[in-house]
């Protein structure tokens, strides 16, 4: 762009130079043809491109006459007087209407400019006819066809600088929207890995801090009496913050899950469900329909944190007594339900404190919504204050036959886009 600039400029000022070149040269030639006798007296013509030449470089050193349209109108006419001098002394003054032509299209703009030109043309075309001493057709045509090739050129001349401008108006704007799209595309990554990062602490490190505080308490109320149950309790709490800490590293690093790298779904449910009842006392079972076939990683990783957050939430909000973790393997689908016996809520309730600015309406429900859609599947929720929580999650997806895909990272990346609240 300023390349682009930088060239039309020095495009100018070179036209500029050669302007300033033809119009000494013209004076020059007029003066040097009157001292050989061809071109009128010498001492009137040279007093007259004496005049002309001192009013035409005072232009250029004058600001105003840059800036105000009057100052260089008042300028264009007080050249076209002494012009009009060169014309009364030497015919040779007529070639000198040429490089006027210019002047006048450049400082006075399409409408002004083409009139002076036609004054100019016909005072060129009066003035040569009278040193003449006849009016012919080939006196005018010198005069009007220098006139048709100045205004053609500098109409083509300022209709390619205003293309040139448009265009570099539209690679500024274009420029821009890159730079504003470029940024656009670094805040929603850094917004969905903060997403990435919201879900996974609260599907992983809330749900086993939750874990330690309860084991933690369980050790305090057995002190001092039950000294060796309480220290059962503390070292379940210490486990359970070393799996956290593995946890931890592994979200992120955005890795798989451990529980998936060497065991199948129904394994890490299983571990799941029995790791929950060993640390809250919550009753869970897993039961599994249809016969289990790999899946991708991303659906196993989804499927995995959204029980997690289920039982999660039964362990802490609900106070049931008993949970059930249903998976079933269909024709191109897998479904999970899990259900608790709990003091249940109202969704409705939920959802509309989750999406009230400060209201705090929970980040589980919106999470398993969102891992849920961002894989192609379906996230519902039925529950009333009394009757317990039911969730359920279908997945689309394609078995894996063989090996399982190894793609690190692959199920939280994958869901790290398109976070819906309810």
């Amino acid at each position: 762009m300023a390349t682009e600039r930088s060239r039309t400029t020095s495009v100018a000022r070179v036209l500029q130079v050669c302007l300033h070149l033809l119009v000494a040269g013209l004076l020059a030639l007029a003066v040097a043809r009157a001292a050989v006798g061809r071109g009128g007296d010498l001492a009137a013509v040279t007093a007259a491109a004496t005049a002309m030449a001192a009013v035409y470089a005072a232009g250029p050193l004058v600001a105003a006459v840059r800036r105000s349209p009057r100052a260089a109108a008042l300028w264009l006419a007080l050249l076209g007087v002494t012009w009009v001098g060169v014309l009364i002394a030497t015919p040779d003054g007529v070639w000198l209407a040429f490089p006027l032509y210019f002047l006048e299209l450049h400082l006075l703009g399409r409408r002004g400019g083409l009139a002076a030109v036609a004054l100019t043309t016909v005072a060129a075309i009066v003035a040569y006819s009278w040193h003449q001493h006849t009016v012919s057709v080939a006196a005018a045509i010198g005069p009007a066809l220098g006139a048709a090739v100045a205004t053609a050129t500098v109409l083509g001349y300022q209709a390619l600088y205003r293309e040139s401008e448009q265009r570099r108006r539209l690679i500024d704007e274009l420029t821009a929207a890159r730079a504003d799209l470029a940024a656009a595309h670094h805040t929603a990554g850094v917004l969905a890995e903060r997403e990435r990062l919201a879900r996974e602490i609260h599907d992983t490190l809330a749900q086993s801090l939750s874990s330690i505080q309860l084991l933690l308490r369980a050790a305090q109320r057995a002190l001092p009496e039950r000294t060796e149950a309480a220290a059962d309790y503390v070292e379940q709490a210490r486990q359970a913050a070393q799996d956290n800490l593995a946890e931890a590293r592994r979200f992120v690093r955005a890795l798989t899950p451990p529980d998936l790298e060497s065991d199948s779904l129904p394994v890490a449910l299983e571990r799941l469900c029995a790791t929950t009842t060993a640390h809250s006392g919550l009753a869970v079972r897993l039961h599994v329909s249809g016969d289990p076939v790999g899946l991708p990683v991303p659906q196993e990783v989804a499927l995995l944190r959204i029980a997690q957050s289920a039982l999660g939430n039964a362990v802490r909000h609900a106070e049931a007594s008993h949970a059930e973790v249903t998976l079933s393997y269909m024709e191109g689908e897998v479904a999970l339900d899990v259900f608790d016996d709990g003091t249940g809520f109202d969704p409705a309730a939920v959802a509309a404190a989750a999406g009230t600015a400060g209201g705090d309406g929970g980040f589980g429900l919106p999470s398993m919504r969102a891992r849920a859609r961002a894989l192609g599947g379906t996230f519902t929720v039925e529950s009333a204050p009394g009757e317990g929580t039911a969730l359920a999650v279908l997945l689309p997806v394609a078995p894996v036959d063989g090996q399982r895909a190894e793609a690190d990272g692959v199920g939280d990346q994958a869901v790290s886009g398109a976070e819906e609240r309810p």
